[in-house]
């Protein structure tokens, strides 16, 4: 699959991606809307990973940010409205897995992945939507994932997370339409990038390409894409969706 070039569909739109360092959705999410005329802020827990992300996308400020604390998340909200001078558009792109059967699965294991990916997001919503609010227009663009509908053993606190991801998406869009604001979300099914790699198993990577209909996962840059739709006045009659962004049949 050739990489597409850039329409200029952000220009002149102020952008926020949080988990945005490394090599996966979040990385490429940020430099797909530089690439499409965004002036961009990206945050992570990792700091030198986000510098070095944050120098090579050639972003406006790479912010420190761990979405389980909500004095950071309120820092983060800060720092790229002093940065950027408001916020158009908020992509909340961090998240956790994990795996473990329900059978063997802690209060922690599971405490953790619903922290981190699920009420991760609802803060980020939460912070970003007071200004949102405050200027009369935006866009909300949650990642959340196909575990949300289908099931798949050993993730059912991820399942869980990307499920309560999708309600919280749709409950904030019909509180958030009267002022001005869209919120809306990608469903990926499987995104390749090394961090993944590393942290599944190579049988389930193959057990789960097999599914897909090219034969092969997606590219971290095709779920950016949809993100990018998403977030651009092309999508200015969406909100409350859930975008699956997959060739899996069942």
């Amino acid at each position: 699959m050739d990489y597409v070039p850039g329409h200029n569909l952000l220009e002149g739109k102020r952008v926020l991606v949080t988990a945005a360092a490394g090599t996966g959705i979040g990385y490429a999410t940020a430099q797909r809307c530089i690439e499409e005329g965004a002036t961009v802020v990206i945050s992570d827990s990792h700091e030198r990973r986000l510098t070095k992300a944050a120098d090579d996308l050639g972003a406006a400020a790479g912010v420190v940010c761990d979405v389980t604390d909500e004095p950071q998340v309120a820092q983060l909200i800060e720092s790229a409205v002093a940065t950027l001078g408001g916020i158009d558009v908020m992509v909340n792109n961090a998240g956790l897995g994990g795996t473990a059967n329900v059978v063997d699965m802690t209060d922690e294991q599971w405490t953790k992945v619903l922290d981190v990916t699920l009420t991760g997001t609802f803060r980020c919503m939460r912070a970003a939507l007071k200004v949102l609010q405050a200027q009369g227009r935006g866009v909300v663009v949650n990642n959340a994932s196909v575990l949300g509908w289908r099931a798949q053993a050993g993730s059912a606190h991820y399942a869980a997370a990307k499920a309560g991801v999708m309600a919280l998406t749709r409950c904030a869009a019909i509180e958030a339409a009267p002022f001005g604001i869209r919120i809306n979300a990608v469903a990926p099914s499987i995104a390749m990038h090394p961090f993944l790699a590393k942290v599944t198993t190579d049988e389930l990577l193959e057990e789960l390409t097999s599914r897909e209909a090219f034969g092969r996962a997606a590219e971290p840059w095709e779920v950016a894409n949809v993100i990018v739709f998403l977030a651009s006045d092309y999508s200015s009659y969406m909100t409350g969706e859930i975008v699956s962004v997959s060739s899996q049949h069942p």
